[in-house]
């Protein structure tokens, strides 16, 4: 079964397609999943969860490699929802693996090794920025190559480098044992199956993936409509995903802040609640020496030991004075100020001085400063007649907020370029098989269409039928009203070509019959135009084999000749009776009459032309009658013309003309024998003959003989020369 009647066996069975692919994609799937699952479970350094995008990419194209990719992603990120987040770096690596595929870089060993770095660039090195942004790097950090575990200790590298080199090692290696054994997966599947999966040949048309890459290449423009679908769905897709993301990642911040101001409000609430505002004043006064304080003191530290977010605890009272300090914790890198000691008011605060120095509430404020970007949150503490004593402090560390965002958006990113690729992907798929693919592949045939003969056109016609496009939309219905029009088309040029065939016909005839008619009143017979004919087409095709006058006598030019060469003494329509039939030799008066018959002839012809739209062949005629009796030497009439100013279809029809009129009997002269004749047009080659065509006719003696002997009574032009 030849690779035509393959593909039209595959397209007959298309709308399975869709149940091959969605088992081949959950085959990947699977395939990814265990491969997890089995580096898990032996606690491997590796993932092997690239078996399946990588397999399902190279067997069905890059689509359902990024499916498979995705998904196997998404349904491992429900047991844990950081593989999630790597959706985007198996996407991108299944459409590097499906574009290398199609390019068959896999079918030799460099195409492996491009793919094995390509593949760990994409894994280790993008996947690896992408940890550093969900994650960051620290020195804890474990490191899985001990030698770049030393380089980090000593300082030799960073703590970013080391890891990132540890990420591109550790893929390189995933990646060479995932691309082996995918290669060797695919390998094992028969070329039958692969066809069967492959969504290059989920499509109805008749063309092979050489010729759709052919209209595609030739159709293409510098912003093909595949661009421009990509644009716009890529426009579209981008500020679906920005508006979402911005939506997202604001509702993100305030909840974020809501809830650091939650909290923050709750341990200033807790705080209150531990300093008894009755013993303030003694806390002032005598700081730790006062009872209870050392008491209270521990309590606050373990309220702001109990979350990593809270940065700083403090008690305060406001007084016309100053700040007066009540407590203030000690931190690792800031010692707390002593109890009873006056400090200026916090720049955040300044504002609000006057309200808290008369016991009012403050809103919480955000301040970026020295001691970091903190959220701080004064709540008063009121004794039990509602007057204010003093104000618990509560800063929270915003810095893990900012790391929060970061992490947030590096995650919304993934999630979402993962999934913008992916609908692109399809978007430009099913813009190829259902819009551009049918599309080129129509201009394509209609472009391989032939109108040279009606076979040609019956083949182009079988050629576009064959196409069959079913895709159930308007381009089906385009198709179909196109393949009609081209079938209509077709039968009206065949009508046409058959009714200009009879038209020809009947002209050649016509002309036939006028030359006859010319000829018979100089009593020459009807062969005398055929014999002429004849020898014109014999020279030129015999100067037609010489490589050097191939470009010269064309097919064209040899059948205007011959359709011209009954044409050569129409102009002796105008000579009279007594002239032509002389039987003796003409006067000088009577020579000059009849040598006016050339351009006589001339100007009939001249005028046929100037009546019709296209000259054709009367050109020719027109030199012919003209000039057939100019000689080589410049001796001729009527314009003495010499060598090749004399055009060359009157210097062919010079010997044809002559040739003919010794070896027939007139009336004036009896016939040559053939040898005479031959040797007079060879003696008079570069005198009154163009040599070059004096000789070609010389060396067919043969062939001209049989045409001095023949009957002729058949077309000007011999069947097999015309076809």
């Amino acid at each position: 079964m030849n690779a035509a009647n393959m593909r039209v066996n595959m397209n007959k069975d298309w709308h399975k397609k869709p149940v091959a692919i969605l088992c081949l994609c959950m085959v990947g799937i699977l395939l990814d999943m265990v491969g997890k699952q089995i580096a898990v479970y032996f606690e491997l350094p590796l993932y092997i969860d690239s078996i399946g995008y990588l397999g399902t990419a190279m067997v069905g194209a890059y689509l359902p490699g990024i499916v498979v990719g995705y998904f196997s992603n998404l349904l491992t990120g429900l047991s844990d929802i950081t593989n999630a987040y790597y959706g985007i770096i198996s996407v991108l690596i299944a459409v590097c693996a499906g574009y290398m595929a199609e390019k068959g870089y896999f079918k030799k060993l460099w195409g492996y090794f491009a793919g094995v770095v390509v593949f760990a660039l994409i894994g280790g090195g993008i996947g690896g920025i992408l940890t550093w942004l969900l994650f960051g790097f620290d020195a804890d950090t474990p490191v899985t190559f001990s030698f770049l575990q030393r380089m980090m200790e000593d300082g030799t590298l960073s703590v970013f480098s080391a890891n990132m080199l540890s990420s591109l090692l550790i893929d390189v290696i995933d990646k060479a044992i995932c691309l082996a054994i995918t290669i060797g997966l695919v390998q094992i599947v028969p070329k039958t199956w692969r066809d069967r999966f492959s969504l290059h040949t989920f499509q109805n048309l008749n063309l092979s993936r050489e010729e759709r890459r052919e209209a595609r290449k030739k159709y293409s423009r510098k912003i093909s409509l595949r661009a421009k679908v990509v644009l716009l769905i890529g426009i579209t897709m981008v500020c679906i995903a920005t508006v979402a993301g911005v939506i997202c990642f604001a509702l993100y911040d305030r909840s974020t802040l809501e809830e650091h101001k939650s909290m923050a409000h709750g341990v200033a609430n807790l705080v209150a609640g531990i300093v008894e505002p009755e013993k303030v004043d003694d806390f002032l006064e005598n700081g730790h020496d006062a009872e209870d304080y050392d008491h209270v003191e521990e309590l606050l530290y373990r309220v702001r030991e109990s979350s990593s977010d809270i940065e700083y605890i403090y008690v305060y009272k406001y007084l016309p004075d100053g700040v007066h300090v009540v407590f203030d914790l000690d931190t690792e890198d800031v010692p707390g100020v002593k109890p009873g000691n006056v400090i200026e008011v916090e720049e955040a605060f300044r504002d609000d001085f006057a309200t808290l120095l008369s016991g009012g509430e403050v809103d919480p404020v955000i301040s970026d400063t020295d001691l970091g970007w903190l959220l701080m949150t004064y709540q008063p503490v009121r004794d039990a007649k509602g007057n204010t004593v003093c104000y618990v402090g509560v800063d929270i560390s915003m810095d893990q907020v900012r790391w929060n965002e970061r992490s947030f958006i590096t995650k919304e990113f993934a999630l979402f370029m993962g999934f913008i690729i992916m609908v692109l992907a399809f978007t430009l798929w099913i813009a190829e098989y259902s819009l551009l693919a049918p599309v080129n592949s129509m201009a394509l045939a209609a472009d391989r269409f032939a109108y040279d003969n009606e076979e040609d056109l019956e083949r182009g016609v079988e050629r576009m039928k064959k196409l069959d496009i079913e895709t159930g939309d308007e381009i089906e219905h385009l198709y179909h009203a196109f393949t009609k029009t081209i079938e209509e088309t077709v039968g009206y040029i065949s009508e046409v070509n058959k009714k200009n065939e009879m038209i020809t016909k009947m002209q050649n005839n016509l002309i036939l019959v006028l030359a006859d008619i010319v000829e018979s009143r100089d009593e020459s017979t009807g062969d005398h135009i055929k014999k002429t004919a004849a020898y014109v087409e014999l020279i030129c095709r015999k100067m037609q084999e010489k490589p050097e006058y191939k470009d010269i006598y064309t097919e064209e030019f040899i059948e205007n000749c011959v359709h011209s060469a009954p044409l050569h003494d129409v102009g002796k329509i105008s000579i009279s009776d007594t002239i032509l039939n002389k039987p003796g030799k003409l006067t000088d008066e009577e020579f000059a009459i009849m040598k006016t018959h050339t351009t006589a002839g001339e100007e009939i012809i001249s005028s046929v032309i100037e009546m019709v739209t296209e000259s054709g062949y009367l050109t020719e005629a027109k030199n012919m009658a003209a000039f057939h009796h100019e000689k080589w030497n410049g001796s001729g009439y009527p314009y003495g013309k010499k060598g090749e100013e004399i055009p060359l279809s009157a210097r062919i029809m010079a010997i044809a003309d002559v040739f003919d009129a010794l070896v027939s009997r007139r009336c004036y002269k009896e016939p040559f024998s053939f040898e005479k004749a031959m040797s007079i047009i060879v003696e008079d080659a570069g005198k009154h003959f163009d040599p070059v065509l004096a000789e070609v006719f010389a060396a067919s003696a043969d062939e001209v003989r049989a045409i001095a002997d023949a009957n002729m009574s058949g077309p000007l032009i011999s069947k097999d020369k015309s076809e």
